[in-house]
């Protein structure tokens, strides 16, 4: 067998016994006998590297040795002879019954940690709402019942285990009733975070279990919430669309604290029994006043960032119920009431106080017509208690 021979098993053999090969150069030749010798050691750069005939010869030396990984490896090279090369040699070896070792398969991808809606009621008129948080525990489901007040914190705080069943059945009847809306789970936890913050700061004792719901749902205390964004300029036309909100149910029901109620009647009633004569027109200008005054007292800045974050929160209620206008006027309003616009002043809270004088009137008229005095007790909205199946007081 000639020594010059390119043919793979001449040159193997010939690399092996020592022959000389000088039609290729020494430092290839060199270079694929040191390959030959521990083939199993070879990368698939060592041998593209060499003459494509030396190449071949390290190639036939893997498939006498029953070496898979280099063939494999090459059969994907960019240089195509020797790509071709080693499919040829992978095939001889699967006819051999060697074949490459499969892929470790790829671990499954973990399950998504199962997840549950979160439901966070409406703003009531006193600035308290519930909250529904969910947690997955052995066994089932963990609901976090919770009212809460924007001025004092967590008031309520019940924990019982429901079905999966149960638990989706709640949070459904609540959406559909239009009791609030659906947050995520980190919304919810956050807003348990804000109201624990408040508990601390105005001292209310925390409800049993709090610190433990907080820990479950990871989160502390959270002193600081986030400000509002800045007024935007269109938000000057919406606040003077600011008592379109009071004609939505939800806002309908919302008056001024007690002692402002009273305040203000005593003022309008104080009117009405003066001796001065006054036209009708002015005795209602007279009235707008104190209801003007009345509303620019009550809201400081600490009662404006108050409602301010109320009416944020019934803006993102609006938008899941699909009423963007209101959503709009509400997101208006609140970016100027927080950060301390005068003017013109808002007409969401100058309404909050026309409402009292409003109802005032209308009780009084219906108590006329029953033949009733009137005894001039200040007007209450009116209050429904709604309760979720589940038992929690929606405010």
């Amino acid at each position: 067998m000639s020594p010059a021979s390119t043919e793979p098993r001449p040159l193997l053999d010939a690399l092996r016994a020592g022959t000389p090969l000088p039609a290729f150069p020494e430092a290839d030749v060199a270079r694929a006998r040191r390959l030959v010798d521990d083939v199993g050691a070879a990368s698939s750069a060592d041998v593209e590297a060499l003459p494509e005939a030396l190449a071949g010869a390290v190639l036939e030396a893997a498939v006498l040795a029953g070496q898979v990984a280099l063939p494999e490896a090459l059969s994907g090279s960019s240089v195509k002879p020797l790509a071709k090369a080693a499919k040829k040699a992978l095939y001889r070896l699967r006819s051999r019954g060697v074949t490459p070792p499969e892929a470790p398969k790829a671990a499954p991808p973990a399950a998504a940690p199962e997840t549950l809606p979160t439901l966070v009621t409406v703003v009531s008129s006193t600035g308290q709402y519930g909250l529904l948080l969910t947690r997955v525990v052995r066994g089932g489901v963990e609901l976090l019942q919770v009212i809460a007040s924007d001025e004092q914190g967590v008031l309520e705080l019940t924990r019982t285990e429901q079905s999966r069943g149960d638990i989706r059945r709640i949070l459904k009847h609540g959406l559909q009733n239009g009791f609030g809306m659906e947050v995520s789970r980190e919304e919810g936890a956050r807003l348990l975070a804000e109201a624990a913050a408040l508990n601390l700061r105005t001292r209310t004792p925390f409800p049993p279990d709090l610190e433990a719901a907080l820990r479950h749902h990871g989160v502390q205390p959270l002193h600081e919430p986030e400000p509002l964004p800045a007024p935007e300029p269109d938000d000057v036309r919406r606040v003077l669309e600011g008592d379109q909100l009071h004609a939505t149910p939800e806002l309908a029901e919302w008056m001024p604290p007690d002692a402002e109620v009273r305040g203000l009647m005593e003022q309008v009633q104080a009117m009405a029994a003066s001796p001065l004569t006054l036209t009708g027109a002015q005795r209602q200008e007279q009235v707008q006043q104190r209801v003007r005054d009345a509303a620019r007292a009550f809201f400081t800045p600490e009662v404006r960032q108050r409602y301010a974050r109320r009416l944020w929160r019934m803006a993102a209620f609006f938008d899941a119920t699909q009423r963007a206008p209101q959503a709009d006027i509400a997101r208006g309003e609140a970016r100027r009431l927080f950060h301390g616009l005068d003017e013109p002043f808002s007409r969401f809270a100058e309404t909050l106080f026309a409402k009292v004088v409003v109802l005032a009137a209308a009780g009084a008229q219906a108590q006329a017509a029953q033949g009733t005095p009137a005894a001039g007790e200040p007007p209450a909205a009116p209050t429904h208690e709604r309760r979720s199946p589940g038992g929690l007081i929606l405010p």
